[in-house]
């Protein structure tokens, strides 16, 4: 009885930690282009990576050929491809590219990521409502 106790044990210690370091990280990846409409020759790649352990987004948008420089940028959502939506997560502080930083997410906001819900915008003063974005996907 004891050894049978053990050895259920034992699985259920492998299956928790095999199950727990498949899910740790996540990567996204959002290719950004002007959206229609927009005259610009603006493009970029955004990456980012969810730990889902610690509800930690971290990211990386590195962008050029802007008419003018980044006066804001976020992530938008829950949104398909080509939908607008709000901000959920704003960029802070030096959006030069390339812009990097982190958000602690909520369980639903998780959820929308995973989706494929949330878009990388990069605003400039010649295009307010922004000039390019991108939506953010799994990575291989």
């Amino acid at each position: 009885m004891r050894r049978a106790r053990w050895l259920s044990l034992g699985f259920l210690t492998i299956f928790l930690f095999c199950s727990a370091a498949r899910a740790e990280e996540i990567k996204f990846r959002a290719d950004l282009a002007p959206g229609p409409g927009i005259g610009s020759s603006g493009k970029g790649t955004a990456t980012a990576m969810l730990d889902t352990n610690t509800k930690t987004l971290t990211w990386t948008v590195d962008y050029s050929g802007l008419s003018g420089p980044a006066t804001a940028a976020h992530i938008h959502g829950p949104a398909d491809p080509g939908a607008n939506a709000g901000i959920v997560v704003p960029f802070t502080g030096n959006l030069a590219s390339p812009i990097k930083g982190s958000a602690t997410l909520t369980d639903a906001q998780m959820a929308q990521l995973e989706a494929g819900k949330w878009y990388v915008n990069i605003h400039t003063e010649a295009n307010k409502p922004g000039e390019i974005r991108g939506q953010l996907v799994r990575a291989s």
